[in-house]
């Protein structure tokens, strides 16, 4: 399994920004996709969850209206699309597989533990 990332950047307060995770090695019809973020000096957070198929998409209250998950099955990519950001969301995003489907059930909040597969992370700057 492997997942690589892209799209991070500088981008301004208010701005919009697309991060992608294209994976290879396994199929997003049978695998949650998770997004996670890591501040410098804080814990790894779970913001958001797009389930196997792409169904169903949660996101932690803190994002929720603002990032949008989205996956295009025929390039085996999933992207998140954070729009209107705030100095709050600067941070390193990784974006991982579970297990299956049901992973953690695709909580709002995924737990970094229930996901063994990684992309490499891409870093996000808000700053005018």
């Amino acid at each position: 399994v492997q997942l690589v990332q892209s799209g991070g950047g500088l981008v301004p307060p208010g701005g919009s920004l697309r991060l992608s995770c294209a994976a290879s090695g396994l199929s997003l019809g049978h695998h949650d996709i998770a997004w996670f973020r890591q501040a410098p000096g804080k814990e790894r957070e779970g913001v958001a969850c797009i389930s196997a198929g792409g169904k169903m998409t949660n996101y932690a209250d803190s994002v929720k209206g603002r990032f949008t998950l989205s996956r295009d099955g025929a390039k085996k990519a999933v992207y998140l699309l954070i729009n209107r950001q705030k100095q709050e969301d600067g941070a390193l995003y990784y974006c991982a597989a579970g297990t299956g489907p049901f992973t953690d059930f695709c909580t709002k909040r995924p737990r970094f533990r229930k996901y063994p597969s990684w992309g490499q992370g891409t870093q996000v700057t808000v700053s005018s």
